[in-house]
């Protein structure tokens, strides 16, 4: 089938046609005639790489209004990445609707910008919620008369506590709206947003879990956790090509690896919740440039990063959520490419491997961490290969030719080729020059337990925001706040109490900087939103209820991942 044969206006298909669009794929080729078709709800269940975007997008671009300019589309997705992805991937399908105007809403970045950007109006608004929601009750947003309302990944908003933004967003958007919701899973919090806010959803499923899954090879090697950078390392020297992202848990390792990875030389770097939107946005495009071999990230910041070209996927830690490696994988093998997902694992990791192993529904293949001896003899063939595809400009070279006579020309050619060679893998001869095995053995009484070994914080700082009860703060709200100002779910948050203008709470010692920089910028009436809290208020036997629910939680998502653990 081709997109034409969709029902795609011209406009539409022109553009597509020009960014290498040839055929849809299974979730798009169901879900854009039907959205032209019908005005009925729809649930799209589709993994990361199927073209979900498009397969809402190019729909409801073809059916705004360019003479109205009131909001007639929302999207709402979880990251600011993903936030600007789709909003740049919807301006790329929009190239030839002149007047349509699409605008991207996400915290940690000026408010009053796209207030102003608001005002002068848009047809269509891909937003966090968060950020909507509060341009919202600032009346800058009237999502009263929307036509379509898209709500994508949603399985991971509820993963990072924002289902009561979600249900106050939806609430005053009209009934007679259209509601398209797509997600990788469907876990039970999920079903009754569905059953409270669709209207009989049709449901798609995309054939494939994922576009790439069959060219994507999975490989996975055994270490000491001690020897989980060394292992890193060697398996980045033995793939000298490698274009890739370093899948990391936390932002502190996720800056940790990326520091050691520089500091030794390699084209890397790193993206996370703490860099600012201009830092982010410059990593990404040298990212997509290939000015940067390897990106190192966590999975939220990697949400919206979309790569055809990348060669590995290494997960440094395996994820809690065997749903995670499967959107990781996912990021290579697109595209028509081969693609290999690398993991690295610990002896007693064997039992969550085959947990993976199930749900992808593919066996994993167990390699040997290379020695130094292999790891300079792949550095020499590439540098042979090198050698062999390059060009040599013979008049160039000639007006050098006395120059370089002078200074080498008592050196035979194959002097000359034993220094150039020696030259380029020096660093590999002495790194590897006495490396040892660093492979080691799956335990025979591998538990499957977690391995994460994180402990409740000793130390914990407090804060006060600007907002309690009276505007409808509570503690689910505050976690989802943190969690999308921070643009993560990895602070333990501690006491939290709910006041009628204020809310007390406290986050782990370490990350109070990261917190408080997080917040900065972001006012609450006419009051700063967040302060360092100097005592601690009495809470109210409302809170202290709360409270015992709450306390010493690290987010909702953990909480909702334990329920199900215990359900399944």
């Amino acid at each position: 089938m081709t997109f034409k044969e969709l029902g795609l206006q011209e406009e539409l298909l022109s553009a597509i046609t020009k960014l290498g669009f040839h055929q849809p794929t299974d979730i798009q080729e169901e879900a854009i005639p039907f959205l032209l078709r019908k005005q009925q709800d729809l649930v799209g269940l589709a993994q990361t790489g199927t073209g979900k975007t498009a397969a809402f997008g190019l729909p409801v671009l073809q059916q705004v209004q360019l003479d109205d300019k009131s909001v007639q589309v929302l999207i709402l997705c979880p990251t600011r990445e993903l936030c600007l992805q789709i909003a740049r991937d919807l301006e790329s399908y929009a190239k030839d609707l002149r007047k349509l105007k699409i605008l991207a809403v996400y915290g940690g970045t000026s408010i009053g910008k796209q207030r102003k950007q608001l005002k002068k109006g848009v047809h269509v608004v891909v937003g966090t919620p968060g950020r909507t929601l509060d341009l919202i009750r600032r009346n800058s947003l009237d999502v009263t008369s929307i036509q379509n309302l898209i709500l994508d990944e949603a399985d991971e908003m509820l993963n990072m506590g924002f289902q009561e933004d979600l249900k106050a967003i939806l609430k005053d958007t009209p009934s007679q709206k259209r509601t398209l919701l797509f997600s990788a899973t469907m876990p039970r919090e999920m079903e009754g947003i569905v059953q409270k806010f669709m209207n009989h959803p049709h449901t798609i499923k995309a054939a494939k879990q994922n576009i790439g899954a069959s060219n994507v090879e999975h490989h996975f090697y055994v270490a000491k956790a001690k020897d989980r950078f060394a292992t890193l390392q060697r398996l980045v020297d033995a793939h000298p090509e490698i274009y890739g992202i370093i899948f990391c848990r936390t932002r502190r390792e996720t800056q940790q690896i990326a520091d050691k990875l520089m500091s030794a030389g390699y084209n890397a770097d790193t993206i996370h919740g703490d860099l600012s939107q201009n830092q982010r946005d410059s990593v990404m495009n040298n990212f997509k440039n290939k000015n940067i071999q390897l990106l190192v990230a966590t999975d939220v910041a990697a949400r919206g990063i979309d790569v055809d070209e990348l060669t590995h996927v290494i997960n440094y830690q395996l994820p809690d959520d065997p749903e995670v490696y499967i959107h990781r994988s996912g990021r290579t093998g697109r595209a028509g490419n081969k693609g290999i997902s690398i993991c690295i694992i610990n002896t007693r990791e064997g039992k969550r491997l085959s947990q993976i192993e199930k749900m992808l529904g593919k066996e994993f293949v167990r390699r040997e961490i290379p020695t130094g001896e292999e790891i300079c003899g792949q550095q020499i063939r590439h540098f042979i290969q090198q050698i062999k595809n390059t060009n040599s400009d013979q008049n160039i070279i000639a007006q050098y030719w006395p120059l370089m006579e002078k200074e080498i020309g008592h050196l035979s050619s194959d002097e000359i080729i034993n220094r150039l060679f020696s030259m380029e893998i020096s660093r590999f001869l002495e790194t590897y020059q006495n490396s040892t095995d660093l492979n080691a053995s799956l335990s025979k009484k591998d538990s499957g337990k977690d391995s994460r070994g994180r402990k409740r914080p000793s130390n914990w700082a407090a804060f006060t925001l600007q907002a309690g009860s009276k505007q409808r703060m509570n503690p689910k709200r505050l976690i989802a706040l943190v969690n999308e100002q921070t643009d993560s779910n990895d602070i333990s948050i501690g006491e939290i109490i709910v006041k009628n203008k204020t809310t007390y709470f406290e986050v782990d010692a370490d990350k109070a900087d990261r917190v408080e920089s997080a917040f900065s910028g972001l006012i609450y009436g006419d009051k700063v939103a967040l302060k360092h809290a100097h005592r601690k208020p009495e809470p109210t036997q409302r809170s202290k209820r709360r409270n015992n629910r709450t306390s010493h939680q690290k987010s909702s998502s953990r909480k909702r991942k334990n329920r199900n653990k215990r359900r399944r």
